[in-house]
C-alpha cells in the first residue's frame, strides 16, 4: 500500500487527478477546502495528524516545522522535497513530475520523514 501525498499549493491539482488515475492516493492543497490558502504550519498540522506526506518546493518553510516538531517531541510531518533548482519548469512540468512521483511512490525502499525527489 502506497503512501497519501498532499501536493502543495504550488502544484497543479491535475498532477493529484492523474496519480488517482494510476491508482496513487494522491490529494492537493487546492482540491482541500479546509488546506488551501491556509499557512505551512496548518497544513503541516493536519497531514500529520491524517498521515499524509507532503510534496513542497517549500524547504524553507517545511524544513523547520519538521525540526520544531521533533523537539517538541511531536510527530514529525512526512515531506517529500523538490528541489526548486533542479525541477523542471514550463509546460512540461506536469509529465515530468507525474512521472517522477510515480516512481517514487513504486519504490520499495524504507522512506524516512523527509525524502528528496529525484528527477530523471
Amino acid at each position: 500500500m502506497s503512501e497519501t501525498l498532499l501536493l502543495d499549493e504550488h502544484f497543479s491539482a491535475d498532477i493529484a487527478v492523474a496519480l488517482r488515475d494510476r491508482g496513487y492516493d494522491c490529494r492537493c492543497v487546492l482540491e482541500e477546502d479546509d488546506l488551501r490558502g491556509k499557512p505551512d504550519d496548518y497544513i503541516a498540522v493536519v497531514a500529520t495528524e491524517r498521515g499524509w506526506r507532503i510534496v513542497s518546493e517549500n524547504v524553507k518553510d517545511f524544513l523547520p516545522l519538521s525540526v520544531d516538531a521533533r523537539m517538541a517531541g511531536k510527530p514529525e510531518p512526512l515531506l517529500l522535497l523538490v528541489g526548486s533548482r533542479h525541477a523542471p519548469r514550463g509546460a512540461s512540468r506536469t509529465g515530468l513530475m507525474l512521472d517522477a512521483l510515480t516512481r517514487w511512490l513504486d519504490a520499495h525502499a524504507t522512506r524516512s520523514s523527509q525524502e528528496w525527489l529525484v528527477w530523471e
